[in-house]
């Protein structure tokens, strides 16, 4: 069979469905680590502050929440613009949010907490933002384990995607979570409450117009 024959598609315009874009998805975790790299860095050089443990945890937490909210965001993007290219990252952002998820709790237990169990039970069963945030995590440890495509023919792909929409339910947990620790100004919080809104309304309204669409 021939090559198909190329065509000359304009700067910044999105890739052609199908188009197979080899590095993206490396791209993508390598650019996602990066943020780690720095936090390192400069933790080493001792440039996290007063109480470098709360710098750590308050970096480490927002990006889990950033690259969570990022991976909820590929479907809306191709409803609304036709880009393919976000469901092709989707899986990387959404298990780099759960590594960035657990580094975050492993910073709090081991370092900040000295793994002390009860101390650390205490404070998931007595202090509210520390309950969402841990319930989100373990909300997301089904979704990173089924996250290959082998689990996804075993699942089958009704139960699978039943499954994955935790990841909405992880998503307003993590906000919960920031939005409860801020202390005065939750400008921060409500932001990334306002754009998992969006994003909920978009698969909403999708959802109701191919409903109408299929009805007809």
């Amino acid at each position: 069979m021939g090559a198909p024959a190329r065509t000359m598609s304009r700067p910044g315009a999105p890739a052609p469905a199908g188009r197979k874009l080899p590095w993206l998805e490396p791209a993508v975790v390598a650019g996602g680590l990066i943020p780690l790299a720095v936090l390192g860095l400069r933790a080493r050089a001792g440039a996290l502050g007063a109480n470098a443990v709360a710098e750590a945890l308050n970096q480490l937490g927002l990006l889990a929440l950033v690259l969570l909210v990022a991976s909820l965001a590929a479907t809306p993007l191709k409803i609304v613009s036709g880009w393919t290219f976000p469901l092709r990252i989707r899986k990387a952002l959404g298990l780099l949010a759960f590594f960035y998820a657990c580094a975050h709790f492993l910073t709090y237990a081991l370092v900040d907490q000295g793994l002390d169990v009860r101390a650390i039970v205490e404070d998931i069963t007595e202090r509210p933002f520390i309950l969402a945030g841990f319930v989100a995590l373990l909300l997301l440890v089904p979704l990173a384990a089924t996250s290959t495509a082998r689990m996804l023919k075993r699942l089958g792909a009704a139960r699978w995607k039943r499954l994955h929409r935790l990841a909405y339910v992880a998503a307003v947990l993590g906000v919960a979570h920031f939005f409860l620790r801020v202390k005065k100004d939750a400008t921060e919080p409500m932001i990334y409450a306002a754009l998992l809104g969006a994003l909920f309304a978009v698969r909403i309204v999708s959802a109701v117009l191919r409903r109408r669409a299929a009805s007809r």
